[in-house]
C-alpha cells in the first residue's frame, strides 16, 4: 500500500509540472498577441525592436497573475484525468485515497499556488506593468516623468503638461500647461482645476487661470470654462494610468483612504481591493473543481475532452469575475459580495459535483 505522503508528493510533482508547462504555453501565446499589437507603434520615436521586446516581456507577470486560476485548473484537471485514464487513480483509491484525503492533498499542493499568485499580484505584476508603460512612453517621447511628487509629466509638441492626479483617462485633476515658442521661451501658462475629454483633440477645462507672457509683461485671464486643443488623448493616458486591477492591494487600500478623505466614491477601488485579496484563493477553488473529474469515466479516460472542458470553465470563471465586478458597481452591492461571489459559486459547484459523483 502506498503511503499518503508518497501519493501527495507524486501528485505535487505531476501537478506542478503540468501547471508550469501550461503557464509557459499561455504566456508564449499572450506574448505573441502583445507583440503583434505593438508592431503598429514600431519605428515611432525611439520605439525599436529592443523596446518592443522589453515591453512584451514586462507584460508577462500581469498575464501570469490573470491566468493563474485557469492554468491551475487545466494543469490539475489534466493530471487527474491522465491518472484516471491509466487506472493509476483507481490504484490510489484502493490504497486508501478517499475523496476527503484527495481534497486535503490538493489543498496542501494548492497553497504554493496561493502564495505565488499573491506575490505576483502584489509585487511583481504592478512593478513590471508600470515599468512596461514607462518604457513605451519614454521611447515614444510622450512622457517625461511619473515618479515626481508634482504628478505626471508629458509633452505635446511645444507644450509640457503636468497632471496632478487622475484615475480616469477622460478626467484629469490639476492640469498645468506650459507652452513654449520656437526659441523655447515660455509663452503661456494655463492652469485648470479639472479637464474633461469631449472629442478627438479637444478637452474642456474648468476653473481656468491663463497667464500669457507678452513684451509689455504678463497678462492673466480667469475663466470658468475653456477649451484645450491637443493631441493628448485618453488612449495615451490610459497607458500611463494604472488600472485598479493592476494595482497592488496596499496601493488600492491607500488610494481608497485618500478618496474617502476627499469625500469621493470608492466602490470601484473597494471591489478591486477585495478581488485582489480573494484572487489567490481562486487557485484552490479551481483545484477543488478539477477533483470530481478524476471520478468521472475513470476507465474511458477522455483526457482531451476533460482538458477542453477545463479551459471552458476557466474562461467562464474569468468572465464571471469581471462581470460581477461591473454588476456590483452598477447595483451598489457590498464590495465583499461582488468580489467573493464568483469564487463562492464555483466552490459550491465543485462540492455539488463531488456529491453527485460520490452518489453514482
Amino acid at each position: 500500500m502506498a503511503r499518503p505522503r508518497t501519493i501527495e508528493r507524486y501528485l505535487a510533482r505531476q501537478i506542478y509540472g503540468a501547471t508550469g508547462f501550461v503557464l509557459i504555453g499561455f504566456l508564449a501565446l499572450f506574448a505573441f498577441f502583445d507583440l503583434i499589437g505593438e508592431l503598429g507603434d514600431l519605428g515611432k520615436g525611439a520605439y525599436d525592436l529592443r523596446q518592443v521586446f522589453t515591453f512584451v516581456l514586462l507584460q508577462a507577470p500581469a498575464h501570469a497573475y490573470e491566468l493563474f486560476p485557469i492554468v491551475v485548473l487545466i494543469g490539475t484537471l489534466y493530471v487527474l484525468a491522465h491518472l484516471a485514464s491509466n487506472s493509476e487513480y483507481t490504484v490510489m483509491r484502493g490504497s486508501g485515497l478517499s475523496p476527503a484525503r484527495a481534497a486535503a492533498a490538493l489543498l496542501k499542493i494548492g497553497m504554493a499556488f496561493v502564495v505565488l499568485t499573491f506575490v505576483i499580484g502584489e509585487w511583481m505584476a504592478p512593478a513590471a506593468d508600470e515599468a512596461a508603460q514607462k518604457t513605451k512612453m519614454r521611447a515614444l517621447s510622450s512622457m517625461i516623468g511619473q515618479d515626481l511628487q508634482s504628478g505626471l509629466w508629458f509633452k505635446d509638441e511645444g507644450s509640457f503638461i503636468n497632471v496632478r492626479e487622475s484615475r480616469d483617462p477622460k478626467l484629469l485633476q490639476g492640469v498645468r500647461i506650459y507652452e513654449f515658442d520656437a526659441a523655447y521661451r515660455l509663452r503661456k501658462i494655463t492652469f485648470a482645476e479639472r479637464a474633461e475629454y469631449r472629442a478627438k483633440g479637444l478637452w474642456d477645462l474648468y476653473s481656468v487661470v491663463a497667464t500669457r507672457f507678452e513684451p509689455d509683461g504678463p497678462h492673466t485671464l480667469r475663466e470658468a470654462q475653456g477649451e484645450w486643443h491637443t493631441a493628448v488623448a485618453p488612449d495615451l493616458l490610459n497607458a500611463l494610468i494604472m488600472k485598479p486591477e493592476r494595482m497592488s492591494a496596499w496601493a488600492l487600500h491607500k488610494y481608497t483612504e485618500h478618496l474617502e478623505l476627499n469625500h469621493q466614491r470608492t466602490e470601484l477601488y473597494q471591489i478591486a481591493l477585495w478581488k485582489k485579496l480573494f484572487y489567490p484563493l481562486a487557485a484552490l477553488v479551481m483545484m477543488a473543481l478539477a477533483l470530481p473529474f478524476a471520478y468521472m469515466h475513470a476507465r474511458a479516460g477522455m483526457v482531451g475532452v476533460k482538458v477542453f472542458l477545463g479551459i471552458m470553465l476557466g474562461i467562464f470563471f474569468h468572465l464571471l469575475n469581471s462581470l460581477f465586478s461591473h454588476i456590483g458597481l452598477l447595483q451598489n452591492w457590498p464590495p465583499l459580495a461582488a468580489a467573493a461571489l464568483p469564487s463562492a459559486a464555483f466552490l459550491a459547484s465543485a462540492m455539488l459535483m463531488m456529491w453527485w459523483v460520490e452518489r453514482r
